[in-house]
């Protein structure tokens, strides 16, 4: 534990390391505004650090790396160490799927000459916040022959970006009535795309520029759309923030500031003596359900493919193997905001640069849906930590009846392994706008890195 901020006891080598670490960390959020894309990036870093794919591999042998990449959406990496993998592993599991909007299957409408894409909004959101902002349209369309064109459209300067609108003041009396909940409705983010007409058109004019536009620049017919994953996400770059550049501000850093953290330390270890993993998931912020959520068998495969190709696969070793894991559910925690302090435990509240969130228990109310990690585990982790000088705080999410979240730590609880939650707190949760502070993305790294390497 640690009383002093972290920007008063950084000596000068470390505050060059947490500006290296801050700046790959915004690249890395630029780069992945989707699950897809994220993996995508993975396997581009993992490769550079000479990983390969698990599937390639014949035989594997202590030192070996790997990744185990799923539907596109998912991954796992390896790095095989020298104990028997009988005897667990240590694992950083993070997600890589943020709150956004998702296109129908059927979006393309018109009305009144304005041309929308209609939507379905994915995850926890205040659906108020997502009015009059520059969006971005991200993701994949697959033709029926299997080929699958991807679409980012707003990020670079000469894009265009798209919007929800949102009734004037001026006309807005019975609006502002209205609860925050219910001030947006879900059925009106749907997002104004168009609104020239195509000539010679009578009918539907606008979505039918819309369409030819789509056709002459991705090949991508109307019927396309029925199998195309187009996600709506803030259009622009992470920046920093405050006059000081202390913080980021940034789409998507729940949870992709643990991912790419967890990623991070992953990649700067080499040897180790017990097996580490990294385990990048989609699907979480609905549940971890669906083949490339964390409640699909991808985790439990690929440790079995992995242990086959070492020559000491059995199911009870698997078992074995699971269960004698020890795992850092890497996700973001929430920040003490003094400008909402009643909705705060002060005593239990994560502060910017403290260090990294450490959380016994997520869930609600009476700790519903949460892993409830032991007293034995979080000595260790404390031991750990504070051996290798790692700022960490012990915290809750905000009052017990205030409201309250979850992870994936109960799902991989359920081999068996020790769980508990550790990432970095947030402001402005699930906001199209999150902020972090680069001290504690930095500390973070710092723990996920000491927890690989020294966790037994």
């Amino acid at each position: 534990m640690m009383d002093k901020n972290l920007w008063e006891v950084y000596n000068n080598n470390q505050l060059a390391e947490l500006d290296s670490l801050s700046s790959a960390y915004k690249l890395f959020l630029d780069a992945g505004k989707t699950e897809r894309e994220c993996v995508s990036e993975v396997i581009r870093q993992a490769k550079a650090a000479g990983y390969r794919d698990l599937a390639a591999a014949e035989v594997l042998r202590t030192g070996d790396k790997v990744y185990a990449a799923w539907m596109g959406k998912s991954i796992a990496l390896f790095n095989i160490g020298e104990e028997p993998l009988e005897e667990g592993m240590n694992i950083l599991g993070a997600h890589v799927d943020s709150p956004r909007m998702d296109l129908k299957q059927n979006p393309l409408y018109e009305e009144s000459g304005f041309a929308y894409f209609d939507t379905h909004y994915y995850g926890g959101i205040k659906k108020y916040q997502w009015v009059t902002i520059p969006l971005a349209i991200h993701g994949v369309v697959v033709r029926k022959d299997g080929t699958k064109v991807e679409v980012a459209i707003g990020e670079k300067e000469e894009d265009p970006v798209f919007v929800v609108t949102d009734l004037l003041i001026h006309l807005s009396g019975k609006q502002m009535e209205k609860n925050a909940a219910t001030v947006v409705e879900g059925e009106n983010l749907d997002i104004l795309i168009g609104s020239r007409p195509l000539a010679g058109e009578e009918k539907d004019a606008a979505a039918a520029q819309i369409l030819k536009l789509l056709k002459d620049t991705y090949a991508i017919e109307k019927e396309d759309l029925m199998s195309a994953e187009l996600e709506i996400v803030p259009a622009g770059k992470a920046r920093d923030c405050g006059l000081d550049r202390s913080m980021i501000m940034a789409y998507g850093q729940d949870d992709r500031v643990c991912a790419y953290t967890s990623l991070a330390a992953m990649l700067k270890t080499e040897h180790v003596k017990r097996t580490s993993c990294c385990i990048l998931v989609d699907k979480e912020e609905i549940g971890s359900v669906g083949a490339t959520g964390m409640h699909s068998r991808f985790f439990e495969n690929a440790v079995a493919d992995l242990m086959d190709k070492m020559g000491c696969f059995s199911e009870l070793k698997l078992r074995h193997a699971l269960a004698n894991s020890a795992m850092i559910s890497s996700d973001v925690g929430a920040a003490y905001d003094p400008m909402y302090a009643d909705a705060y435990d002060k005593k239990s509240s994560s502060f910017f640069g403290k260090g990294i969130v450490v959380k016994k228990h997520t869930g609600s109310r009476g700790k519903s849906g949460s892993n409830d990690a032991n007293a034995e585990y979080i000595a260790k982790l404390r031991k750990v930590f504070d051996d290798n000088q790692v700022a960490f705080q012990m915290t809750e999410m905000g009052k017990i009846d205030v409201g309250g979240g979850g992870t994936i730590a109960y799902i991989l609880a359920q081999f068996g392994m020790e769980v508990i939650d550790g990432g970095v707190a947030v402001l402005c949760m699930h906001a199209p706008w999150e902020i972090a502070s680069k001290a504690d993305v930095y500390e973070a790294y710092r723990a996920y890195c000491a927890f690989l390497t020294d966790m037994r």
